[in-house]
């Protein structure tokens, strides 16, 4: 936004320190003026009765002090004026000092560099608290911007992968006309389906960091229910044991969002469980004033500082191996995503016999 040349702010405060000083200045010599010359005869006053031998001594009448007095005044408020002028550049200078540095700082920033911060010394006051909420602001777009860069490479690479396997076998089917046709649709097929399912995660990945849902009164306990009824073929396919218990828990959001979130979970659970004889088991509850969704699983044990890492986009607790319901790697970054659209946590724990403890905490709804 373009504006137009104006004074800064160090010559403004300077001229407020000045004007401050002079109205101080003029405000302490009009008290002086009033209250002590007041008291002085206007006539010519000789003294004709000494109190000691001598003729009479003359007495300077109010008129004989202001002539006195006036060009003092003046030569007072000029070094007033002087003083508050000097003294109020270096004063505002040394106050606006941080304000500076925030600039700078700031300006650096608006020229890509996120990594600079102001780490203001000295003791707590407002420009203290100005540059450590600008340091946080900073670290945090930092953050930001660094795991949209792994997403949109990450995303790249898994976008690219569907595409260059159909470019492949294109290329195959049609340097080889005898090649079984169905086998090349199958597989086009299925090649084609995990791009739309990719697609489509990012898709709901974006809407949930957006927040562009309706609210609505939603209980976890029943989207958990419709959840593991959903998932229930591939459970019974995989020989995997899904229980569901608790009570209810209000939440106030979006019913598909929320619904995706419990659908996930159970989803993950069950795929990335034992070859058979696994369970899963989903609880939920109110906790104080949240509602809390717990699903749990069996499985391989995991490491535990690989467990944080699993809500990051395209991450897989097995590795980057596929199989059948493999998924995207976006289901616990969908998870999260959702969860903190709707002002609420997500914790994940590895279980000491195996397996993932997932709990997801939600605001209650009100009444």
């Amino acid at each position: 936004m373009a504006r137009s040349p104006g004074p800064s702010v160090r010559l403004k405060l300077t001229l407020s320190y000045a004007a401050f000083l002079m109205v101080a200045g003029a405000l302490l010599l009009a008290v002086v003026w009033v209250f002590l010359l007041r008291y002085v005869p206007e006539s010519v006053v000789v003294d004709v009765a000494p109190s000691r031998p001598g003729p009479g001594q003359f007495v300077p009448n109010r008129s004989d002090l202001e002539r006195a007095f006036a060009p003092r005044v003046a030569w007072a408020l000029a070094f007033l004026l002087v003083f508050g002028l000097v003294g109020g550049w270096f004063l505002a200078g040394r106050m606006l000092a941080p304000l500076d540095r925030i600039t700078a700082a700031t300006r650096r920033a608006a020229a890509g560099s996120l990594s600079h911060r102001v780490r203001m010394p000295g003791r707590q006051d407002e420009f203290r608290e100005l540059a450590d909420a600008f340091d946080t602001m900073l670290a945090r777009l930092e953050a930001q911007v660094a795991e949209q860069q792994r997403f949109a490479a990450n995303a790249s690479h898994e976008l690219r992968t569907p595409l260059a396997i159909t470019q492949a076998m294109l290329e195959v089917a049609r340097q080889d006309p005898d090649r079984d046709t169905a086998e090349v649709l199958d597989r086009l097929h299925a090649v084609n389906a995990r791009a739309i399912d990719l697609t489509e995660a990012l898709l709901l990945l974006s809407r949930a960091d957006r927040g562009a849902f309706t609210l609505e009164r939603v209980d976890l306990s029943l989207l958990a229910e419709e959840a593991a009824e959903t998932l229930l073929p591939l459970a019974d396919a995989r020989a995997v044991d899904v229980r569901v218990g608790g009570s209810a828990a209000p939440a106030l959001g979006s019913h598909a969002l929320l619904l995706q979130l419990a659908t996930n979970l159970v989803h993950n659970a069950i795929v990335h469980n034992l070859p058979a004889g696994g369970t899963v088991r989903v609880d939920t509850g109110v906790r104080g004033d949240d509602v809390v969704l717990t699903v749990e699983n069996t499985g391989e044990p995991l490491d535990p500082r690989v467990v944080p890492t699993l809500v990051e986009p395209f991450q897989r607790g097995g590795g980057r191996t596929r199989g059948e319901h493999a998924g995207v790697g976006l289901g616990l970054a969908i998870v999260r995503s959702i969860a903190e659209a709707h002002h609420g946590t997500v914790a994940l724990a590895a279980l000491g016999d195996g397996g993932l403890r997932v709990t997801v905490r939600l605001p209650a709804a009100a009444g």
